[in-house]
């Protein structure tokens, strides 16, 4: 977990070889406050079952594209995720993460 205001790392759980990350978070019983909104991405298919203070990208399908809204909406939660995700690739580059 990454605190997006001060870009610090709260929280790390990693597992050896290859898994699901929605499957490795289930695992690591990480309690997530009601107060707290998880931004994902769509690995985290069904997340919002358990947590409905989770964001999670729309998908879109052959025969229901994403409408102008859904499209938006994926658009702003991938522009606020991408500081995680170039914290990720950080940890990764100096095998933090190995």
């Amino acid at each position: 977990m990454v605190n997006m205001h001060t870009k610090e790392v709260v929280c790390v759980h990693v597992d050896k070889g290859r898994k699901h990350d929605y499957r490795v978070f289930k695992e690591s019983r990480l309690p997530i406050l009601e107060s707290t909104e998880v931004q994902l991405d769509s690995g985290y298919q069904g997340i919002q079952k358990k947590y409905s203070n989770s964001k999670i990208p729309h998908k879109g399908k052959k025969k229901s594209p994403l409408t102008k809204q859904q499209k938006k909406e994926n658009h702003q939660l991938s522009s606020t995720r991408v500081v995680v995700e170039n914290i990720i690739r950080t940890l990764k580059i100096f095998r933090i993460l190995a």
